[in-house]
């Protein structure tokens, strides 16, 4: 039976165990250059050290607008990538793998003085009014997202994370909430499928693609599971491996669609999607609890887990969760003697 400390494979991807740490904005680069610095240094490889099997680095941006805030990060000029393959060296030295989510905020890039979206509706009264990409630009901004994968590749990372959830750009254009457009791109699945082939046009045929994306949405008249389960099944179809399952983010939460903060209460839609599309999924929620974590993929409702807070909390968290649950795992020969 699989536990939350077996091994996992896809393709070339083997990860020692399924914990995940997932992509959390640091909001830390010093300069508006959008290059990680001694804090993201020590912060992904700590929790490589602390026995993570794969980490996911933060929201990283296409393009300077697309950032949520100006100390976000990038990965739109080809002088960012040393800083990342410190990163990843150091990561692969302690055993763990990594990955990149690449992402524009879209509508909800708040320190932009005019953000891009599908159509002009502002995110609320607290941002900026972004203006509609136009045809030219779209297609523009799927080179951007292609290039952005290049260079993570470039930088050694495990695999690539495209972000389509929490109502950044990707989700504005599947969402009809968002997306009002009259050109070919009113199609709602079209911009991100291209964004997806685009990545895998320059990713190793054997590197897997991964795809957040919120199964629901929260507000009023969003889509609801089986409309996240069809837009994903596109998604698959333009090649996605591996579905990071979250909610939401969208905009203001419908009270007859809160489906609550209790632990594990996002595995539902894990659970979901993995059967409905037969593919490996990362299910996400409170689940920093290991008996959960474990119980999770114990009862193969997901695939790996992702510890956020949990992890925020304690860079050690797989190490403490292993030895709690009696589950093997490798601790650094330095800290051996304190689990004797």
């Amino acid at each position: 039976m699989n536990q939350l400390f077996s091994s996992f494979h896809i393709k070339n991807l083997t990860l020692k165990n399924r914990v995940v740490m997932p992509p959390m904005c640091q909001y830390s680069v010093i300069r508006e250059d959008g290059i990680p610095n001694d804090w993201h240094y020590t912060h992904y490889v700590s929790r490589a050290v602390g026995g993570t099997g794969l980490i996911i680095v933060e929201m990283t941006n296409v393009e300077p607008d697309g950032r949520i805030t100006n100390n976000c990060l990038g990965l739109w000029s080809d002088d960012q990538i040393p800083a990342y393959k410190k990163i990843v060296d150091a990561v692969h030295a302690q055993g763990a793998k990594i990955g990149v989510q690449i992402a524009h905020a879209g509508r909800k890039a708040e320190d932009a003085d005019t953000p891009v979206a599908p159509s002009a509706i502002r995110f609320s009264e607290k941002y900026n009014m972004p203006r509609a990409l136009s045809t030219k630009e779209v297609k523009e901004m799927v080179e951007k997202f292609r290039q952005s994968v290049r260079r993570a590749v470039e930088a050694g990372f495990d695999t690539v994370e495209i972000h389509g959830a929490h109502g950044y750009l990707i989700h504005q254009f599947h969402s009809h909430l968002t997306n009002k457009r009259d050109d070919e791109y009113k199609e709602l699945t079209k911009f991100g499928m291209e964004v997806i082939q685009a990545a895998k046009s320059e990713m190793p045929e054997d590197m897997p693609l991964i795809l957040r994306i919120s199964a629901t949405e929260f507000a009023e008249d969003g889509y609801d599971l089986q409309g996240g389960i069809e837009l994903a099944r596109k998604y698959k179809e333009a090649g996605v491996d591996i579905f990071h399952i979250s909610a939401g983010g969208e905009g203001k939460i419908a009270p007859s669609r809160n489906p609550g903060s209790h632990a594990g209460y996002m595995i539902p839609f894990a659970r979901a999607m993995k059967e409905a599309l037969q593919v490996p999924v990362i299910t996400v929620g409170n689940l920093d609890r290991p008996e959960i974590a474990d119980a999770v993929i114990g009862n193969n409702d997901a695939d790996l887990v992702a510890v956020g807070r949990g992890m925020l909390r304690d860079p050690y968290w797989a190490i403490h969760a292993a030895h709690q649950l009696k589950q093997e795992i490798t601790v650094p020969t330095q800290y051996e003697r304190g689990f004797a």
